[in-house]
């Protein structure tokens, strides 16, 4: 009877010990599951997982829109100061200003005969025109800029290096235009490109057999003016994006940062 007892006693003890394991291992799976099921709603929500960093879904849009307006506002004052000041477009081959096409006829006309200086100092003063009308412009880039919403920032935040730059001049490239050609036009009288133009058409047109030829300075300059500023602030973006010594502000910082 007691050897019966034994073993009874003995089969129970084993039951409770299989039992008491199958539930730790379960507790211990149920855990593991909670964790990676916790883990997979901060990544989804943007909290951060313990020990690390906080996601970019943490940003909310308004900072986000806020940040590339920013890059395009620091971007802009860069761009200004380069081009701005002088030979900033008559020197760099990159942003030139051509003759205009028509000009070009013109110019190799008076080649011909000696006078192709003054064609060559007409594209200087279109240069010159459009470097002083640079600074002037920057307020209306920066208008432009506080303009942006933060729908179209949403649009741009996950594309290429120059995202907010194209888009920017996707959307804003004709309505600066209209506003620039008042500027440009007192740019370029006060350059003397206008008094240039003159008389390199007066001697062109005094030879005999050539073409009826004009040309719209005005939009010629602009049109260069434009790309060129677009040019280098689709660098600029890039730059801040890319490199952390090209963020100067804080919000520059917090914004791109979080892109790393």
């Amino acid at each position: 009877m007691k050897t019966r007892m034994r073993i009874w006693k003995g089969g129970l003890i084993l039951a409770l010990g299989m039992a008491l394991w199958i539930g730790l291992g379960e507790a211990e799976a149920g855990s593991d599951w909670l964790k990676t099921g916790g883990d997979l709603l901060k990544q989804a929500t943007g909290s951060p997982a313990a020990g690390g960093k906080s996601s970019e879904g943490a940003l909310a849009p308004a900072e986000i829109g806020e940040g590339l307006k920013e890059a395009l506002r620091v971007g802009t004052d860069r761009v200004v100061g380069r081009l701005g000041a002088a030979d900033g477009f008559n020197a760099d081959p990159k942003v030139h200003i051509p003759l205009p096409k028509s000009l070009q006829t013109v110019h190799q006309a008076l080649s011909r005969v000696g006078m192709g200086g003054m064609t060559q100092d007409l594209e200087l003063r279109l240069n010159r025109a459009a470097e002083a009308a640079t600074p002037k412009a920057r307020d209306l880039f920066l208008d432009a800029i506080s303009r942006m919403t933060i729908a179209d920032a949403q649009k741009i935040w996950k594309g290429p290096s120059d995202a907010a730059t194209r888009y920017f001049e996707g959307k804003m490239s004709a309505p600066l235009a209209a506003v620039m050609r008042p500027v440009v036009e007192e740019s370029l009288t006060a350059a003397g490109a206008v008094q240039a133009y003159d008389q390199v058409m007066g001697r062109y047109r005094s030879l005999p057999l050539v073409p009826d030829l004009k040309a719209d300075l005005t939009g010629h300059v602009v049109d260069g003016a434009l790309g060129g500023i677009f040019s280098y602030l689709a660098e600029e973006e890039a730059a801040i994006r890319a490199n952390p010594a090209r963020r100067t502000t804080e919000l520059l910082k917090k914004v791109f940062g979080s892109t790393n």
